[in-house]
């Protein structure tokens, strides 16, 4: 085999290029990039591990807070848990809206769906709940996540689910419309649609439209802060509304045991 044989495309490309031959240069490089685009491509693994919890964790000082929460009041199985991002978080009216649910919120900071996952034993698996309601992936699309991605991520936090807390519903509250993100309402929409046809096949998951009557036809009714992201009162009476007869309903699937 001579040395020419041996070299690889892009080596060619290289020889080549070091002479005052620009029209063989063009072809090299031409033939090294078709090389490149049909390389297979993989995606990036979606990790399960643990947060570390430290000074530089994500949502440290949130996260900090629940932890000292659970040393003060013992987690008690069967509670309905609440968790997701900052529209979670800032529902500061959540044992108004649901009396006698015995409500637990665990929403923090701009969390995406990944670090849902990096945190789950400790916002979930040490409480045990008797259903999930689940707000996240809005952060990850506005992060650069496609729909596509959104609905893997939510697929791995489906999974640590199953295998940590078995049959406990989670309810995935769809993904809202606002002005601040209005320019990523069609991907918020794709993604909502296929988190919505996984939900059609799983006994576990109860997909629940809230973006649809927070739609004023086709802009966003005037129902957020300052801010034009996170909502006022206006906007969690329509989660209210919605959500509060699924969870008041006495037949409605819960986690066996509970």
């Amino acid at each position: 085999m001579t040395r020419t044989n041996r070299l690889s495309t892009r080596g060619i490309a290289a020889a080549l290029c070091s002479l005052p031959l620009f029209a063989a240069c063009a072809i090299a490089q031409s033939a090294s990039a078709q090389t490149s685009i049909t390389e297979p491509q993989t995606a990036p693994t979606i990790s399960t591990d643990p947060i570390a919890f430290g000074p530089d964790a994500p949502f440290a000082t949130e996260i900090y807070n629940f932890f000292v929460q659970d040393e003060v009041f013992t987690p008690t199985d069967c509670r309905t848990v609440f968790t997701g991002s900052s529209s979670i978080r800032f529902w500061f009216n959540l044992d108004d809206d649901f009396p006698g649910l015995n409500a637990l919120n665990r929403g923090f900071g701009g969390s995406e769906i990944t670090h849902v996952i990096g945190y789950f034993d400790f916002l979930l698996t040490k409480h045990q709940p008797r259903e999930i309601i689940f707000y996240a992936g809005e952060n990850d699309l506005n992060a650069g996540a496609s729909p596509a991605d959104v609905a893997e991520r939510f697929s791995v936090f489906l999974d640590m689910k199953t295998e940590r807390l078995g049959d406990a519903p989670v309810y995935f509250l769809s993904i809202k419309p606002s002005f601040s993100r209005f320019a990523e309402l069609d991907a918020q929409s794709e993604a909502n649609a296929l988190i919505k046809s996984v939900a059609e096949t799983r006994d576990d998951l109860i997909f629940v439209d809230i973006a649809t009557p927070m739609m004023d036809g086709d802009v966003p009714k005037p129902i957020f802060i300052s801010d034009q992201l996170h909502m006022n009162l206006d906007g969690y009476a329509i989660w209210s509304e919605i959500l509060r007869p699924l969870l008041a309903d006495p037949n409605r699937p819960k986690r066996s045991g509970c």
